[in-house]
Formats: C-alpha cells, sequence, structure tokens
C-alpha cells in the first residue's frame, strides 16, 4: 500500500472548495506519454493553475500502469524543481483514475498511490450503479481518497468507453445517488460526448444548461464535473487534414458554453482529445515538411511546446483556473 501523500499528490477536495467559491474549473488532462505530461505540468506551473493528471483503463494498458505511477511521481518533482528555478510557487496536483469500471481497478489505483478515482457505472441500472460507487467510496475514505462517480451517459468512443446515444442525467436522482453512495464529486451528462465527434452536421453544438442549472439546484454546494468536453480546434484539424488526415465534421463543445459551466457548479472539466488533434497536427505538420527528419526529438519536442501553449490558454480563457494554485495551496497548509 502506497499513499498519495508520501508521493506529494493531494486529493481534489480543497481544489473543488476553491473552484466552488472562484467560479472556475479545475482542468483535468489525460496523458499516455511523457511528452504529454511535461506539457500538463509546464503549462499549469507557468498559468499557476492546479491540475488533475488523468490516467485512463487505456492508458495503463499502453504505458504500464506501474510506470505511469512512476512518472506521476517524477511529475511533481519536476514541477517543484521548475517552480525554484522560475521563481514561481508550487502547484496542487491530483493523480486521478478516469473511467474505472470495476471495484478492483479502482483498488488497485488507490493502493498505487492515486489521489482520486473514478467508479463509472453508469452502464449498469441504477440500483447497480448505487451498490458498486458505494463499495468503492467505503474503500477510498479509508485512505482519504477521493471519489468521483457518475449518472447518465456520454455518447462517442474514447479508449475502452463507449456509447451510441446520451443518456442525459436526471436531476431527481441526483439527491438520492449522493445520499446512498456519499460520492465527494458527480459526472454529469449534459450533451457533451467522448471523442472528436461530438455533433453531427447540421446539428447545433449546444450542452443542456438548463440541465446543469436544475441539478445545481437540487445539490447546491457540489462538485460537478463534465467529461468529453474538448472543443475540437478547428484549426489543428485543417492542419491534420492538410496534411494527409482524414477527420471529416469534427466539432466540439462551444467553449464560452464550456466557461459558462465553469462559472457554476462545474468544478473539473476532462479535457482528452483536443490534446490528441493539437500534438497529431504538429507531428502531421513536420513529417510533411521535413520528410528528411527522423530524430522523435524533433517533432515530439515541437508537439509538446503546442501543447503546453493549448493547455496555457484553456486554463485563462475556458476553465478560468490560471492564477488559483496559490489559493489551493494555502488550504493545504
Amino acid at each position: 500500500m502506497v499513499s498519495y501523500k508520501d508521493l506529494g499528490f493531494v486529493n481534489t477536495r480543497k481544489m473543488f472548495e476553491v473552484a466552488m467559491k472562484n467560479g472556475f474549473a479545475v482542468p483535468a488532462y489525460n496523458f499516455n506519454n511523457m511528452e504529454q505530461l511535461q506539457a500538463i505540468v509546464t503549462a499549469c506551473l507557468e498559468s499557476q493553475s492546479p491540475v488533475i493528471l488523468q490516467v485512463s483503463k487505456g492508458a495503463r494498458e499502453y504505458a504500464d500502469q506501474t510506470l505511469l505511477r512512476y512518472m506521476g511521481q517524477g511529475a511533481i518533482e519536476m514541477m517543484k524543481r521548475m517552480a525554484k528555478e522560475k521563481g514561481l510557487g508550487e502547484i496542487p496536483i491530483a493523480l486521478h483514475l478516469d473511467h474505472g469500471g470495476d471495484f478492483e481497478i479502482c483498488k488497485s489505483c488507490i493502493d498505487s498511490g492515486f489521489s482520486s478515482v473514478m467508479i463509472d457505472g453508469s452502464h449498469l441500472s441504477y440500483e447497480e450503479n448505487v451498490e458498486l460507487t458505494r463499495k468503492v467510496v467505503e474503500y477510498a475514505h479509508k485512505y482519504d481518497v477521493t471519489v468521483e462517480g457518475e449518472l447518465g451517459v456520454l455518447a462517442g468512443v474514447e479508449d475502452d468507453v463507449k456509447a451510441e446515444h446520451h443518456t442525459y442525467t436526471k436531476p431527481e436522482e441526483v439527491e438520492d445517488f449522493l445520499k446512498k453512495t456519499g460520492v465527494d464529486s458527480l459526472a454529469i451528462a449534459i450533451g457533451t460526448s467522448h471523442g472528436a465527434y461530438k455533433f453531427k452536421p447540421g446539428q447545433k453544438p449546444e450542452i443542456r444548461l438548463d440541465i446543469l442549472h436544475e441539478i445545481e439546484k437540487r445539490i447546491p454546494g457540489f462538485p460537478i464535473v463534465l467529461h468529453g468536453s474538448s472543443s475540437v480546434p478547428q484549426d489543428a484539424v485543417e492542419t491534420i487534414n492538410k496534411y494527409g488526415g482524414k477527420l471529416k465534421d469534427s466539432i466540439g463543445i462551444p467553449e464560452d458554453q464550456l466557461r459558462e459551466a465553469a462559472r457554476s457548479a462545474v468544478c473539473k472539466i476532462n479535457i482528452d482529445s483536443d490534446g490528441r488533434l493539437v500534438m497529431t497536427a504538429k507531428i502531421r505538420e513536420i513529417f510533411a515538411t521535413k520528410p528528411e527528419e527522423f530524430d522523435p526529438r524533433k517533432y515530439l519536442g515541437p508537439a509538446r511546446e503546442a501543447l503546453k501553449q493549448m493547455y496555457i490558454a484553456k486554463n485563462k480563457n475556458v476553465l478560468g483556473s490560471a492564477g488559483q494554485a496559490p489559493a489551493i495551496m494555502a488550504l493545504l497548509k
């Protein structure tokens, strides 16, 4: 058993407390490799934003679960060194399991030093979802690990998470779910979706903020989470297509709607596909314009820089988390 506290991570309680008070959302960025992790940590340090490093089931299988945990621990040390070198304050970092599908994977992550886990029982019946979520909460809270549950189903595909249709969260269920499970935050389905194809051609890109506001009324002051919240930057899509890609009708969530959600009870916003698109765009551009290049550092380095700049922009303009790290760090002392 490894405690997340010994590794330097924090859980999400104080993050969400400050987010609720100050009207922003903590960025939850997925990583699968070193360059993504470097970009996330550097961007959040430079913009003084808290951050939740997310590891999916697919990432654990791709990069090896033990390696990812040590990469996360290394990110803490990198952050501290860079903060000292740049004269910046340290930032709070949580290590979070994204879309845990069963009790065993959640337990494995808790035991190996994760500070937060998501148990996704949204594909089950309501009663089974409650039972599974409560079981994870009971185990996690023994070690002060925070737990995210989910009500409703997001359409789309991302790693092993797949669904053809939305099932919007029912506001009338949320109070009962929280009471019976004891979760620390709740992911809801209001029209966001996984992947780069969130809306059909001709369909107005719009999420159900009315459902969000109704849920807020029923559970005031409780942290809400939005999954599948990439905006699918069209400049990245255009670059990918220009240099041989075939992304047709890729449409994301409008950033102004995400900003409105972040000003309310939405304390955590998950963004993964945007990072994949930005990295792929830069790598395709280099392969096409510099065909003689074969050093991975010469294309992964620029891709990492492009990713860093995107995350800084997200923190400042979409989530509102830039500059919020000091307030959280003060509460953690």
